[in-house]
């Protein structure tokens, strides 16, 4: 054996070393720390009318699971939610699919999507021709360029439809030089940073010579703001800290829509003022900082946003696949004799079973009690769940993961199975993936 392997098995070793004599110091520690055994038999009854109804359909593979009548349920609370006057704006990656977008737009009653990108943006002018789109942040002028040389005609009119989102003087000049080219007008929301700090103007001087710019090319409009305020919520509820940044951020929001306001009197009824998120639509009670508010996980509600204020919003994704091996024990390369010590202190590490894919965005949600094994380290193929002998679990059942966030992971799976009333009742497809394609929904490649 040469060096370099010997090196390379004794730094392997050392990594499954360390973490079993963490496991064995836990242990030593005594017992009164063990974990819970969280194993509580099979599915539920929900979980258990899903895996029947897949195993029906043959679906064994991989797939995303959207509960539509909890989607519509989560939209109709959503729109009874917002402060009256406040309109909604889908955000676009986080529901990546155009059949799931009018599903959501049936329960909102909106037409105002938010887009992050040049395939989606696509997509959309072709499959809704009535939509107003909002780009949700700035992109770079080259890709407008793209979607203008590329989009076929038809009733989808960019002009009126779409507003370009612009952070710099430097990128305004960028979208004026292509529209004086063209020959083409656009319509130009202004980014502002109201806390978030990732980009955006922080001055209404700055905004004073945004408008400026503006109002010097013919072929450009203004068309409102964008002020993405997800800090709020991530503030601790300590002492009013979070109402003060909320306050905070809604007062420079104002005095940035007044600036606008004065300069566009005879418009401003039809200017966009976009804020908000899933997890701060609730806290916009009236409409006199933003008039709408952008939201998308909410409507499926991924498990980043189990935050208390969205409680009354249900989980509608699923990820189902099937379990390909199933073990009576759990045994870690190398470190085999630690490996029943651990699941001697776990009692959720007693039992092996290895899915079709994995290495997800998610985490298992039934059978209750399963959970990763970090240790023996994560697989796109095969994922390793482990769970305790109270799991009732064998080769070829379904096992139900939840994603934490819907945007990437939704994308993974091609068409999304739609579920209705406990009943399969389609398949909705999803949008190409910006950075490759989407795979079909007969097959699985991880």
């Amino acid at each position: 054996m040469s060096d370099k392997k010997k090196k390379r098995l004794t730094r392997r070793q050392f990594i499954f070393g360390s973490a079993a004599l963490a496991s064995l110091a836990a242990v030593g520690g005594g017992f009164a720390a063990r974990p819970d055994d969280n194993g509580r038999g099979g599915h539920d009854a929900y979980f258990a009318q899903l895996s029947d109804r897949l195993k029906d359909q043959g679906i064994m593979r991989p797939a995303l699971v959207i509960d539509t009548d909890r989607v519509a349920e989560n939209a109709r609370t959503i729109r009874d939610t917002l402060a009256p006057g406040m309109g909604c704006r889908i955000a676009v990656k986080s529901v990546p699919s155009i059949d799931l977008i009018r599903h959501i737009r049936e329960n909102t009653g909106t037409n105002k999507l938010m887009v992050f990108n040049a395939p989606f943006l696509s997509a959309i002018a072709q499959k809704m021709p009535d939509a107003d789109i909002l780009f949700g942040k700035p992109m770079p002028v080259a890709m407008a360029q793209s979607f203008y040389d590329t989009q076929p005609p038809g009733p989808f009119d960019p002009a009126k439809q779409v507003q370009w989102l612009i952070d710099t003087p430097e990128r305004l000049e960028q979208y004026a030089e292509l529209a004086n080219e063209r020959g083409i007008d656009m319509r130009v929301n202004i980014e502002i940073d109201v806390g978030l700090h990732r980009g955006g103007l922080k001055t209404t001087a700055a905004l004073e010579k945004m408008l400026g710019i503006i109002d010097k090319n013919p072929r450009l409009t203004f068309s409102g703001l964008m002020g993405y305020d997800v800090h709020v919520a991530k503030t601790p509820e300590l002492a009013g800290w979070q109402e003060n940044n909320l306050e905070k951020s809604r007062a420079l929001y104002k005095s940035m829509r007044k600036v606008a306001e004065d300069r566009y009197p005879d418009r401003k009824d039809q200017l966009t003022f976009n804020t908000g998120g899933s997890l701060t639509y609730h806290m916009h009670t009236d409409t006199t900082a933003g008039n709408e508010i952008a939201l998308g996980s909410a409507f499926v509600k991924p498990s980043h946003y189990d935050a208390d204020s969205l409680s009354a919003l249900k989980p509608a994704s699923f990820i189902a696949t099937s379990v390909i091996k199933a073990g009576d024990a759990t045994e870690i390369p190398i470190i085999e004799p630690a490996s029943g010590l651990m699941a001697a202190w776990d009692r959720n590490a007693a039992k092996t079973f290895f899915i079709y894919g994995g290495q997800w965005n998610a985490d298992p949600i039934s059978p209750a009690g399963l959970q990763i094994n970090e240790l023996y380290g994560r697989s796109s193929n095969q994922d390793m769940l482990n769970g305790s002998d109270n799991v009732r679990l064998n080769v070829d059942d379904h096992v139900f993961l939840r994603p934490a966030e819907s945007e990437a992971v939704f994308l993974q799976f091609g068409d999304i199975v739609a579920v209705k009333d406990g009943q399969i009742a389609d398949y909705w497809p999803v949008f190409s993936a910006p950075t490759g394609p989407k795979n079909d929904k007969k097959g699985y490649t991880p």
